[in-house]
């Protein structure tokens, strides 16, 4: 069975998820095929869809898919709070006419990150499918000049507002003079390798959230699985979808409060008790938020 995906166009987080179900469609036993143009899909055989928002501004593409068998329709929110709501980042790209002729079909199933709100009022049922670890292309990898007390591997992320670059700076402020040995790395290009070193030999992750995902809780980045699936100790900002999941993090309300949680997991465990909780983590992430199990949760949809 041949599955279809958008080709990442641009450097950012829709690559590395893409790479994730990429990678757990095809251990499920798929054939991916990128593509570039919705309408340039060839309909005349038997296919799944993984779709998006932004592919049908108009109707073009409609007949792809309204001929898959199964199709994943990424659904951006039409209803999104102000501020942030005014930008394109946050707004559907769909025309009514796309989005009431997708309504319609019964091989379409919506599905975004962040849990159910009052965002997607004009789709039919939107799903919550959260972001993942991605278990294939992050393994076990420990290495001694990577052992940081705290780690953070990410970018500024700036949706549009460039509201997170001054939380981070914030957060990153209170870790200076805390006697923590930190790996920082921000916008650095590290390789794929050398990230995974990072994660997996810290003691500690931290994870820091946009404005947006702080005020509103419907959902997290995937930092937050990675830190677990790898690290396997993660001290995050408070975010409800955490909460909502159960994940197995701290969650703290201010910068301070995240510098003395790391502190307890470096300064007052040993490395057996830390190895223990770290083992824990790991097998949670792995047992149920890997991009393979996104996938499964995807074609159990109805």
């Amino acid at each position: 069975m041949k599955i279809y995906i958008k080709r990442p166009s641009i450097q950012g987080a829709w690559m590395w998820i893409t790479k994730g179900y990429v990678q757990a469609w095809e251990s499920l036993g798929f054939e991916v095929v990128y593509y570039d143009l919705i309408e340039e899909i060839p309909t005349d055989g038997e296919y799944d869809l993984m779709a998006r928002d932004w592919d049908l501004k108009g109707t073009k593409g409609m007949k792809a898919i309204e001929a898959a068998r199964r199709v994943y329709f990424f659904a951006q929110p039409n209803e999104f709070p102000l501020p942030w709501g005014a930008h394109p980042n946050f707004h559907s790209q769909c025309t009514d006419t796309a989005i009431n002729k997708i309504n319609k079909l019964d091989n379409v199933y919506l599905w975004s990150f962040g849990n159910r709100g009052p965002y997607h009022s004009k789709w039919k049922k939107v799903n919550t499918i959260p972001l993942a670890f991605d278990s294939i292309n992050y393994s076990s990898s420990y290495a001694q000049e990577h052992d940081f007390d705290v780690c953070f591997v990410g970018g500024w992320a700036n949706n549009g507002f460039d509201e997170k670059r001054k939380i981070m700076l914030e957060y990153f402020g209170h870790f200076k003079d805390s006697g923590l040995k930190c790996g920082f790395f921000i916008n650095k290009n590290i390789t794929h390798e050398q990230e995974n070193s990072i994660l997996y030999s810290s003691k500690v992750a931290i994870n820091i959230h946009d404005a947006y995902q702080r005020l509103l809780g419907l959902d997290t980045n995937e930092r937050t699985f990675k830190a677990l699936g790898a690290t396997g100790i993660l001290v995050s900002d408070n975010i409800g979808q955490i909460k909502d999941l159960a994940l197995s993090a701290i969650l703290t309300e201010s910068p301070k409060e995240m510098v003395e949680a790391a502190k307890r997991y470096v300064f007052d465990m040993s490395r057996e008790e830390r190895e223990e909780i770290k083992t824990k983590n790991r097998d949670n992430i792995l047992q149920k938020h890997t991009y393979i199990s996104r996938a499964k949760e995807m074609m159990e949809l109805k």
